[in-house]
């Protein structure tokens, strides 16, 4: 790892150019510790703490309205050795109040301190698909979805041809820090889906894993042996409200699976490693940058959130958004994002006109969609509809960035007392 921080040291300075916020090469080295030494939780109790339990317990401890979040990209006892450690030296109260800031993204269970975070600390926000630590059912698990596709057997429907060697040695193994990519022997890389939701697209899925995004789509139960509800796949097969996404892949056809959640992302996302790699050699002059959008006046990157009545049109509008790279011409396409966001709630019947310009017209049908068995179990009250706009530049790579729009449609008799 001191070997890849010392390469990134090396390309900071271009870095600088094409973006703020870079950490210096010494910020980084002084972030680096070995966890616990042994497997699982048979590692894990008073006085066997390590260097990264100590350093999340410091960091646990900081006051801050951000919630932190965890990336857990192998066993999680030195996040177990963290978590009893800072219950062993702080009260009930204050130890709720420094788990209720956490945020875990566990790439399946790859010790027993998973299973044992979850029933100690109930209230710890977790995303998992909780699996035996041997990896004898990884091949279900959504995070494969970034580039399983041929070892595991689950993709079908994905673009391969961005997560090969061909693909790296083109777009990634070039420069003195790109030269550190290493080579694969199984898939290209499986850890990274609890790091992608958090770069900053305009998805915002960070915000709830049901919303869905380039880390993919989960949603909020209790697994079979878990004590809790925590962020998980499956769902309600029979409402259609589950982790999976419907999607159209690159033989033209329609796919249903965990693991769609993440693939249909890809093109964006690899596009956007290889853009940011590009950085590392090139100015900002001769480098490709997201285009920056603005929906309804608003800018950034944040949800733009409407609430609206079975009838209405909507009117949103791109105008403003541009792109930071001169003469490049940006491409529009707004597309209903039926899966999203329906924990607490239904989806929304919505439709849009003109999906493919700078303007769209939202024309929202009811507060329920129709079931696909039609008039079993009706349903009642408020839903929802996410809108995704995705404005994509022309440059070399292409990059893509996104703004969500969330409609919440009210129920019919509530809207006749407005």
């Amino acid at each position: 790892m001191h070997k890849i921080v010392e390469a990134y040291g090396r390309v900071r300075h271009n870095l600088m150019l094409n973006a703020k916020g870079w950490p210096t090469e010494r910020e980084l080295n002084s972030r680096i510790f070995s966890g616990q030494p042994g497997y699982g939780m048979a590692d894990v109790g008073a006085g066997k703490d390590s260097p990264g339990a100590r350093a999340l317990v410091h960091v646990m401890e900081r006051k801050s309205r951000r919630p932190l979040w965890i990336c857990i990209w192998a066993g999680a006892n030195t996040l177990a050795q963290a978590l009893l450690d800072i219950r062993l030296s702080h009260t009930p109260e204050e130890t709720q109040e420094i788990v209720s800031r956490l945020r875990v993204y566990s790439i399946s269970d790859q010790d027993d301190a998973g299973p044992w975070i979850r029933k100690q600390f109930p209230e710890l926000d977790y995303i998992v698909t909780p699996s035996m630590p041997n990896s004898s059912n990884y091949y279900l698990a959504t995070w494969t979805g970034i580039s399983g596709d041929r070892y595991y057997r689950n993709c079908e429907g994905a673009d391969t041809s961005v997560v090969t060697h061909k693909w790296l040695a083109a777009n990634i193994r070039k420069g003195p820090f790109g030269k550190m990519y290493p080579d694969y022997e199984f898939i290209m890389e499986g850890d990274t889906p609890s790091f992608l939701g958090l770069i900053n697209n305009g998805l915002d899925a960070y915000l709830r894993p049901d919303w869905g995004g380039w880390g993919g789509r989960y949603v909020w139960l209790q697994p079979y042996g878990e004590t809790h509800a925590i962020w998980t796949q499956g769902g309600d097969e029979f409402f259609r409200a589950t982790s999976q996404d419907r999607v159209t892949g690159v033989d033209g056809r329609v796919h249903v699976s965990d693991q769609a959640t993440i693939w249909r992302w890809r093109k964006a996302f690899q596009n956007d490693f290889a853009a940011r790699m590009d950085w590392t050699m090139e100015d900002f002059a001769h480098a490709n940058h997201a285009p920056e959008l603005v929906v309804n006046g608003q800018g950034g990157t944040a949800p733009v959130e409407i609430t609206a009545s079975a009838g209405q049109k909507i009117e949103l509008d791109a105008r403003g958004s541009h792109d930071p790279d001169k003469g490049q011409t940006l491409r529009y396409q707004w597309w209903v994002y039926p899966e999203a966001g329906l924990d607490g709630t239904h989806g929304a019947d919505v439709s849009l006109l003109h999906a493919t310009g700078m303007k769209t017209q939202v024309v929202v049908h009811s507060a329920c969609r129709p079931g696909w068995i039609p008039g079993v179990a009706p349903c009642r009250g408020a839903g929802v509809a996410h809108i995704i706009l995705q404005v994509t530049d022309d440059g070399t790579p292409q990059m893509t960035s996104y703004r969500r729009v969330i409609v919440h449609v009210r129920a019919e008799k509530a809207a006749k007392h407005d």
